[in-house]
């Protein structure tokens, strides 16, 4: 479970402004941390496949959204990947 502070810190990160927390950037830098903490927890616990299957979904979710991201502002794409760290 991801804590407030990082969330609140992720939002931070790409918010556009105080009270945007909808915006596909910020949900892509939510699910970026959520993704990060169920990677340990899997790396951890190799036989829990039901987190692992969140996990692919989460990543899945994080896909569409950077996708629609790419089309429809792609300097704002470009700069959120930065800012996450994302390969693409």
């Amino acid at each position: 479970m991801i804590t407030k502070e990082n969330k609140a810190k992720a939002i931070a990160a790409t918010a556009r402004d105080k009270k945007d927390v909808g915006s596909p950037e910020v949900q892509v830098s939510i699910l970026t941390e959520r993704i990060k903490e169920v990677t340990e927890h899997v790396k951890v616990n190799k036989h829990d496949f039901m987190a692992r299957r969140g996990l692919m979904q989460m990543v899945g979710r994080r896909k569409r959204l950077l996708k629609y991201l790419e089309k429809t502002n792609f300097d704002l794409y470009k700069g959120t990947v930065a800012k996450l760290g994302l390969r693409k």
